[in-house]
């Protein structure tokens, strides 16, 4: 490999989330975080080149995106994704959860009922009921291991709660999800059915694993081009969350003025400058780096999935399909939830996030980032296990 994902790089005060927030947030301070969805890995070299030679200019003023952006953001899309997008389709925003807050606040009203698909990413939940909507979940359902939709759940509660709007995740974060085409039109025609507009976070979509496939929702029929809200960033794609920058698609009119009134009402503009540079250096040059950290990704989840299966069977891996964050069932301990977060937080003194920030559905579940080297994953799972021993005993 030309990068070297096994050096532990020093994040502690550098104003990490998270690795220098964990008193304020209620963890010991020397816990071992894997939580929040950022990778222990530096970016493209590329990336650190253009952001120096940013840095060193000296200068950084109000600033917007050129012809060179554009052209990188769309030949990514099209090379990676089979999706050809246009100019005028693009909406940038500082992240997908601010874009996903103005799709709210633009095409829904106070009341109104919004769907989601728990467990699923919390924000959506929050958004929703920060902004007084209606939060209706169409929960996904588990058997044998693999999570999957109740499509007649799914369209009653459409009908029910008169659902103006379906935010889709896809990849799904925490389960790993990637929903097959077949899935997503079954979903989308529901959708065309009974007027609901759907927002897709599709912030995962470059995180595949071996034998399956991301379909951009929007590209799978003409009509959907028509109700939907794509999200798209290169933030998890390349560890740039810091920086701020999503590029969010909308083919109709109506309603991409209507976004970009709700952008422009809340007082936002250009763009963080670094943030612009960045993007166009990962979608132009960084691809050897997504490549090797993928495989570098499946290599750890290679070895979570052994070290579980050796040592600690009673927690199960659910086998994710995409995305560095993994879906864990510690139900075979037969602990309640409070028992289970003092189990991980005081005893293993490590920080996941509790699968009940997705969604009472997540309860005795914990997600787990994989992207850190492999030393650190070792560690997090040897700390998990002598605990368990310890509790057993």
């Amino acid at each position: 490999m030309t990068y070297n994902f096994d050096k532990i790089i020093q994040r502690k005060n550098t104003n990490s989330l998270k690795y220098d927030f964990a008193e304020e947030r209620g963890k010991p301070k020397d816990i071992l975080p894997m939580w929040v969805a950022d990778m222990d890995f530096q970016v493209p070299t590329a990336v650190s080149k253009r952001l120096i030679k940013l840095g060193n200019h000296g200068i950084y003023g109000y600033s917007e995106t050129g012809e060179n952006y554009f052209k990188a953001v769309a030949n990514w899309m099209k090379t990676y994704h089979n999706w050809e997008v246009k100019e005028e389709w693009l909406v940038k925003t500082p992240g997908v959860v601010f874009a996903i807050a103005m799709a709210i606040r633009a095409l829904t009203k106070e009341g109104d009922a919004i769907l989601i698909q728990q467990p699923v990413y919390y924000p959506f939940s929050e958004m929703v009921l920060e902004n007084d909507r209606k939060l209706i979940s169409n929960t996904l359902t588990y058997k044998e291991g693999k999570y999957g939709i109740d499509f007649e759940d799914f369209e009653s509660k459409i009908i029910e709660n008169q659902v103006k709007l379906f935010i889709l995740c896809n990849p799904h974060n925490p389960v790993g999800r990637v929903w097959t085409k077949e899935e997503l039109i079954k979903l989308g025609d529901i959708c065309l059915k009974h007027h609901v507009m759907v927002v897709s976070d599709e912030i995962h979509q470059d995180f595949i694993y071996e034998g399956h496939k991301h379909e951009v929702f929007m590209n799978l029929k003409k009509a959907y081009e028509d109700i939907t809200i794509t999200c798209t960033a290169p933030s998890k794609t390349f560890n740039l969350a810091g920086l701020q920058i999503s590029n969010i698609f909308i083919a109709n009119q109506e309603i991409r003025d209507k976004i970009k009134k709700e952008i422009t009402k809340v007082g936002y503009s250009q763009l963080n400058i670094a943030g612009i540079v960045a993007c166009e250096a990962t979608y132009t040059e960084g691809r050897e780096w997504l490549e090797e950290v993928k495989s570098y990704l499946t290599d750890n989840l290679n070895f979570l999935r052994d070290f579980l299966c050796s040592y600690i069977p009673q927690i199960k891996l659910v086998e994710p399909e995409g995305t560095y964050l993994v879906w864990i069932d510690f139900r075979g301990l037969g602990l309640e939830d409070d028992e289970l977060q003092n189990l991980i937080v005081n005893k293993a003194n490590l920080w996941l996030d509790s699968g009940t920030m997705f969604g009472s559905a997540g309860e005795g579940f914990e997600r787990i980032n994989i992207a850190c080297p492999r030393s650190i994953l070792k560690q997090a799972l040897e700390q998990l296990l002598r605990s368990i021993k310890a509790l057993n005993n």
